[in-house]
C-alpha cells in the first residue's frame, strides 16, 4: 500500500511515502525566497521517489517566520523562486505542498545551525519582538506582544494572500500549520490562551482564529486542490489540548473544506512525551476512524514494514518519513525493494536499484 497512489480533490499523488515540512533555516538573504539549497533538497527527494513534498514552515508575514532564515510566502517575488523548486519536483514526478505559517510567540529566533549562536535573535541583530495570544513567553523566548483583536483579525487574510502565492508558484497543496507550539497552535490550546475576547475562554473561542484561517484560506484555494491541516493531538501535560479537543476540531475542519489532518503533538509546553518508534501514530489513527477524514502518520517511522503496516491497519492513509529523509533521501527505493514494489526513483538512477524481495 505504501506505493499505492492516492486522490485527493483532482490530485493523484503516486504514492503514500510523503516528507514532511523540516525547517532548513537556509534563506542567507532574510528575504523568503527559495535558494539553491531548497533546489537540491527537496529536488533529490522528488528524484529519489518520495511522493509528496511538505515544503517547510513558510512565513505569511516576516514577523511570523521562526528565524530570519525562513521561506517566505508574504510578497509577490517570492512566487517565481518557489516555482522553480516545484517545477523541478513536477518534472521528477513528486507532488509539492507548502505549509503556510506564523509562528506566534515562538519568533526570532537564530537559525538552528552551527554557523549561528544559540537562542533568541536581538532586535538590533536582525530579530524582532514577536507575538501572541498573550504576553506570556514560551520557555527559553523572550516575551511576547499581546495581539489585539483587530490585529487577530487581520490573520485569515494573510494566510489567504499567501495561498494565492502558492497557486501561482504552481503548488498542489497547501498545509496550514496548527501544530507545535506556533501561532494557531497558541490559540486553540487553553494553556496558553487566556483571552475574554471572542478569540478565548471556550473551545469555541479559542478555536475560533484556526477556524476563519481555515475558512479564508478555502476561499481562495482552488477547489481542485487539497488543504491540509496540521495539528498538535495533545499538549501531552494536565488540563492543556487533548485527544477528544482535536477529534472535534478536526470534524469542524472537514465541515469546512480541509481534506487531510497531518496528525502531530506536542510543542506549545514543556512536557514528558513517550517518544519512540510509531509514538504519535494512534492519535492519527483516532481522528481518522472518528472524525471521518484522512490523516497523514508521523513521528520516528523509519522501517518499511511498519509504515506499510500503519497503512494495512487502517490507522493513517499516507506516512511522513522526516528525518529519516534527512539522512537517507533514497528511503523510497528501499522500501520499494523491502516490500517488493517497482522502484519509484527517476530514470537516471534506475541503475541503483536495490534487490528486490522474492
Amino acid at each position: 500500500m505504501l506505493f499505492d497512489p492516492i486522490t485527493l480533490r483532482d490530485l493523484t499523488v503516486r504514492n503514500r511515502v510523503w516528507m514532511p515540512p523540516m525547517c532548513q533555516y537556509m534563506v542567507d538573504t532574510r528575504d523568503g525566497k527559495p535558494t539553491d539549497w531548497h533546489l537540491v533538497h527537496y529536488g533529490a527527494r522528488a528524484a529519489q521517489g518520495f511522493g509528496l513534498l511538505v515544503m517547510e514552515a513558510t512565513g505569511i508575514v516576516p514577523e511570523g517566520r521562526i528565524t530570519p532564515g525562513d521561506l517566505g510566502l508574504w510578497d509577490d517575488s517570492q512566487v517565481e523562486p518557489f516555482r522553480r523548486v516545484v517545477d523541478f519536483c513536477h518534472a521528477q514526478g513528486a507532488a509539492v505542498a507548502v505549509q503556510l505559517q506564523h509562528s506566534g510567540r515562538k519568533g526570532s529566533s537564530w537559525p538552528d545551525n552551527p554557523r549561528f549562536p544559540v537562542g533568541v535573535q536581538p532586535v538590533d541583530q536582525g530579530g524582532w519582538i514577536p507575538v501572541g495570544p498573550g504576553d506570556e513567553p514560551a520557555a527559553d523566548w523572550v516575551t511576547p506582544r499581546a495581539l489585539t483583536t483587530a490585529e487577530v483579525a487581520q490573520i485569515p487574510g494573510l494566510f489567504a494572500q499567501a495561498a494565492i502565492r502558492a497557486d501561482k508558484a504552481g503548488i498542489d497543496v497547501v498545509e496550514i500549520h496548527g501544530a507545535h507550539g506556533y501561532l494557531l497552535h497558541q490559540f486553540y490550546s487553553p494553556l496558553t490562551n487566556t483571552r475574554t475576547d471572542e478569540y478565548g475562554g471556550d473551545f469555541e473561542g479559542r478555536t475560533r482564529l484556526i477556524r476563519e484561517v481555515t475558512q479564508a484560506v478555502r476561499a481562495v484555494w482552488p477547489d481542485s486542490k487539497p488543504l491540509f491541516m496540521r495539528l498538535s493531538a495533545t499538549d501531552w501535560t494536565d488540563g492543556g489540548w487533548n485527544g477528544d479537543d482535536t477529534v472535534a476540531l478536526a470534524k469542524e475542519l472537514r465541515a469546512l473544506g480541509v481534506d487531510l489532518i497531518d496528525v502531530s503533538t506536542g510543542g506549545n509546553v514543556n512536557a514528558s512525551i513517550p517518544i519512540g518508534p510509531g509514538y504519535q501514530v494512534s492519535f492519527a489513527q483516532r481522528v481518522r476512524t472518528e472524525a471521518d477524514i484522512p490523516t497523514t502518520a508521523v513521528g520516528l517511522i523509519t522501517e518499511p514494514g511498519a509504515a506499510e503496516q500503519i497503512l494495512r491497519s487502517g490507522q493513517a492513509d499516507a506516512v511522513m518519513i522526516g528525518r529519516e529523509a534527512l539522512r537517507n533521501p533514497g528511503w523510497p527505493e528501499q522500501a520499494a525493494a523491502a516490500l517488493g514494489a517497482p522502484s519509484p526513483m527517476a530514470g537516471p538512477y534506475r541503475r541503483g536499484q536495490a534487490p528486490r524481495r522474492k
